[in-house]
């Protein structure tokens, strides 16, 4: 940090305090990742991640509140003129709903966010029914009945279905299957070794473990901040627009989870992110520009810090920013995030370096910010 930003703390010790929590957190708790990745979080059911984010934070902010929607709140109150910065890290993923039940006992269904038909075969998900979890695979017309031309088709949506292992509508419904029932990919956060790890919901789980650690990084910071774990973003961004109505930030920055193409078969104009890159700066989406104010203090204080960072190529998506900057009268957005392979799949695999210096940056964000 240079010299002509120190004004803005209160005291040396203050300044030595902050430096050293947001250098040191790129050692962040991989175990928090873990446990918010196995977490059951689908759109409108999001109790599992907000209570890990609560007992993570509770006592390290100044206030704690959950709003009518399920949005939780984790204000640090700063100096009484500086500006508040909403954090926000969307606490849902992707996820199943079901829709009927076969009088064989087969589930159908209808997806909770953008989930690709051509993934589905063969996944398991587990359901939260009325009498507890139940396990289920995602089951097709087997491939050995299929037409030459089926098997050259992507399979429709309307023709999967899951297999709960009941045989009658009756067996499914005691097993506690219900219409309205939800259901998210069945996959466990693993060590893949050298600082790589694989677990499910990493869009926005991983959002939500750097939103926590920078959070905990600028507790003793002058800085007015509000972290924000919102819920239904997968489903059109509905928390994020009622948490900023309350709130009424002065600036908005979305903490995400982002694709990564780093893979075979992608040409290098849609290489929209890579891993071991550093955090992913969103310049356009199909939901938000990103305010030139954010741009800015996003790319300083990387450069300051010597934080490495890449844009986002490909406008695509939304985040919630898309619904924050367009509160009452508008609130400079923007959204960082940390770059994960397969989103939106069943199970996604991103670095620790990314997520480290994602966290780097949002704490450095805040304070950049907060001088303007």
């Amino acid at each position: 940090m240079r010299a002509e930003n120190l004004w803005i703390y209160r005291s040396r010790e203050e300044l030595i305090i902050v430096l050293t929590r947001l250098f040191v957190v790129i050692d962040l708790d991989i175990g928090l990742l873990s446990r918010l990745s196995d977490a059951f979080g689908p759109p409108g059911a999001e109790e599992e991640p907000r209570e890990i984010l609560r007992a993570e934070l509770e006592e390290v902010a100044d206030e704690v509140e959950v709003d009518k929607l399920g949005n939780i709140f984790f204000r640090h109150r700063g100096k009484e003129d500086a500006p508040l910065v909403m954090l926000a890290a969307h606490m849902d993923e992707v996820a199943l709903m079901t829709t009927y039940i076969e009088e064989k006992g087969f589930l159908r269904f209808h997806t909770l966010g953008g989930i690709p038909e051509g993934i589905l075969p063969g996944q398991r998900f587990v359901f939260r029914g009325k009498k507890g979890d139940l396990e289920g695979i995602i089951g097709t017309k087997p491939p050995h009945i299929m037409s030459q031309e089926e098997r050259k088709k992507l399979i429709p949506m309307g023709d999967l279905f899951v297999d709960i292992g009941a045989e009658s509508r009756e067996a499914a419904e005691e097993k506690g299957c219900h219409i309205g029932m939800t259901g998210v990919f069945d996959v466990q956060f693993t060590e893949l070794g050298d600082g790589y790890f694989r677990g499910k919901a990493f869009d926005d789980r991983a959002g939500c473990a750097v939103m926590a650690e920078a959070f905990k990084a600028l507790r003793d910071s002058p800085y007015n901040v509000v972290a924000v774990g919102t819920v239904q973003e997968e489903v059109g961004l509905r928390g994020a627009r009622t948490a900023a109505w309350q709130l009424e930030p002065d600036f908005g920055l979305a903490v995400e989870g982002t694709f990564a193409a780093d893979v075979p078969g992608s040409k290098p104009h849609q290489t929209s992110a890579e891993l071991k890159k550093g955090p992913v700066v969103t310049i356009a989406d199909r939901s938000v520009i990103a305010h030139p104010k954010i741009m800015r203090a996003l790319m300083d204080a990387a450069e300051a810090e010597g934080i490495p960072y890449q844009f986002k190529k490909i406008p695509s998506g939304g985040t919630d920013a898309g619904a924050i900057h367009l509160t009452r009268g508008g609130v400079p957005s923007g959204t960082v995030a940390v770059p994960c392979r397969y989103i939106h799949g069943p199970a996604a695999v991103t670095h620790v370096e990314d997520l480290g210096n994602t966290v780097r940056l949002v704490g450095g964000f805040v304070g950049r910010v907060s001088r303007l």
